[in-house]
């Protein structure tokens, strides 16, 4: 019988899936509500943290693929001259990086949800203004990337656990354009930046991206099987000029390093990004990942799979595309199964069972994707 592990791997060899796969995402964001939530798998998920093992154990237990979003800890990184210095006052960390170009300070709040989620969001940027550019580059210049024993040791256990139920995930940093506007910068002085100095801003992406695929080539060396570029790219924030300028040759730079270590390359993508899908097709990646189609993104997945010619895989949530409160559970069904028709043979095509939905939600979807599309031997699990 065919693994899970083997049939996700079809799709990337541009073969037809015995079953349509359905895979779990769990982080300390997207964390399952615990309503109604089985005591046991409540115990066994205990408070979730990233990078932990409540995907694999909540992906078990409802018979899920695992596609286990875990980091590339196998990559070290350490600084000769640039330090850090930092305060912080409950929720609120002040950090004053000290680099030979000049000091920069960012400020960071993190937010309690009350159903348990937390985020962290920056408030004050660390770059203001085209000044702080050349002590951005200070800090990657700064930088000696190498191999992290005790995080390639923690990879591979990893690896092994997971074992033929699913792929391991390495997540990476986004292009630098993507970075800028999420992390250092924000959207609006990025589009001042991008305006008033190109020039010093494509200087600081060149420093910026000689580190980060320094650490891509270290980091395929482990035992992740496929690498995210987290680039929560969305025309609102990038538009399809920036990216085609910043992007294309960078994406395949990236995605030619990670298939010469044999592995698969994901662009991060969520919000509205129909007019970048033209784009993405001029790359070389195997997958847009957290693709989102409408109410919140803008793009179907039928339209997507036209536009990407079926050549790049479209990883989409699940949830948001056929859950509907308002509808009762027939009609439910009946979406679900109507898509599904639609997108038959599945090629290119995987469902993302996450969010925070309940656990009795998550099973019903389940349900209803495997009636169309039943998985050989496949049953929830309890632990």
């Amino acid at each position: 019988m065919l693994t899970p592990r083997e049939n996700l791997l079809k799709i990337f060899r541009h073969e037809i899936p015995d079953w349509i796969p359905v895979y779990g995402h769990v982080d300390a964001y997207s964390q399952p509500s615990r309503e109604g939530m089985d005591p046991e798998l409540a115990k066994a998920l205990g408070e979730i943290h990233w990078h932990d093992t409540a995907n694999v154990t909540l992906s078990r237990y409802l018979g899920l693929e695992i596609m286990d979003w875990f980091g590339m800890p196998a990559v070290g990184i350490a600084r000769r001259n640039v330090t850090v210095e930092q305060t912080v006052h409950g929720d609120v960390t002040t950090s004053v990086w000290h680099t030979p170009k000049g000091d920069l300070r960012e400020v960071c709040q993190v937010y309690r949800d009350p159903s348990g989620w937390v985020s962290r969001h920056r408030t004050e940027h660390m770059v203001k203004g085209p000044e702080d550019l050349p002590a951005l580059a200070a800090i990657f210049e700064d930088e000696v990337i190498g191999p992290d024993p005790d995080g390639i040791r923690r990879t591979r256990e990893r690896r092994e656990l997971i074992g033929d139920d699913g792929l391991l995930l390495g997540t990476m940093e986004g292009t630098p354009l993507g970075m800028m506007y999420r992390l250092y910068s924000g959207v609006a002085t990025l589009a001042y930046l991008w305006a008033d100095a190109p020039d010093a801003l494509r200087d600081c992406f060149a420093v910026m991206e000689a580190n980060y695929l320094q650490r891509l080539k270290m980091g395929v060396q482990s035992d992740i099987d496929v690498v995210i570029s987290v680039d929560d790219t969305s025309t609102t924030c990038i538009s399809p000029a920036m990216f085609e300028a910043c992007n294309l040759d960078l994406t395949n730079a990236r995605t030619d390093a990670t298939h010469a270590a044999g592995k698969i390359y994901f662009h991060h993508s969520c919000g509205l990004i129909r007019e970048l899908l033209p784009l993405y097709n001029r790359t070389r990646m195997d997958a847009v990942h957290a693709f989102t189609p409408p109410p919140v993104g803008n793009v179907t997945v039928a339209e997507g799979r036209k536009i990407l010619e079926r050549r790049i895989t479209i990883l989409t949530g699940a949830l948001g595309l056929m859950y509907d409160s308002r509808k009762d559970r027939a009609a439910i069904r009946a979406d679900i199964h109507r898509f599904l028709r639609e997108t038959a043979p599945w090629d290119h095509l995987m469902l993302n069972n996450g969010g925070r939905a309940t656990v009795a939600t998550r099973k019903f979807l389940l349900e209803c994707v495997r009636e169309i599309s039943p998985r050989p031997g496949s049953a929830q699990k309890h632990l």
